[in-house]
């Protein structure tokens, strides 16, 4: 299966569902559609003007078997092993497809800080590129990768608020 609209019905929370969840926040933003997008690249192929930071978004898992979302502006360069020693972990790697899914009920290609809304048990810490505090459009995936949700900073945090993920933030 793939990341996109298509398969929404097979994923624990539809991308409806998450923005219903937006406006009952009443977090303003904007829904752009697009062909499915798996990657940074994809996404600065097909996006034009579109004013704001662009994500990238990697989960990742240490020798202690943590979780952890990082969301990064989309052009850092991350380096693990200079993110384990300011982080405090050890053997950092890539999360796998199946982890992924239990974990934030995604597919590979749709991770994105929205995901969040189904880690209610909190087993992914939340670190985010200091980048992102300016509040300026930020621009996600809504749990699929053939749209993108254009959400400002502060109305992510709120999100984050609301999903019980506390940031950790990194200057990376």
């Amino acid at each position: 299966m793939d990341a996109s609209s298509q398969f929404k019905d097979s994923l624990p929370t539809t991308p409806k569902s998450l923005l219903a969840v937006l406006d009952s926040l009443a977090i303003d933003y904007v829904t752009h559609h697009h062909p499915p997008l798996r990657t940074v690249e994809d996404a600065k192929a097909h996006r034009g003007d579109m004013p704001g930071t662009h994500i990238k978004n990697l989960f990742l898992r240490d020798r202690k078997k943590r979780n952890f979302l990082l969301v990064a502006q989309e052009d850092r360069i991350i380096d693990l092993k200079t993110l384990e020693h300011s982080i405090g972990c050890d053997r950092l790697s890539f999360g796998s497809a199946d982890r992924l899914f239990e974990m934030l009920g995604v597919r590979p290609g749709a991770v994105s800080p929205l995901t969040l809304i189904n880690d209610s048990d909190h087993k992914v810490a939340l670190l985010l590129d200091t980048a992102l505090r300016d509040g300026g459009r930020v621009y996600a995936h809504p749990l699929v990768n053939d749209m993108t949700v254009g959400i400002t900073g502060p109305a992510l945090l709120t999100f984050f608020a609301h999903t019980g993920h506390q940031p950790q933030w990194l200057d990376l």
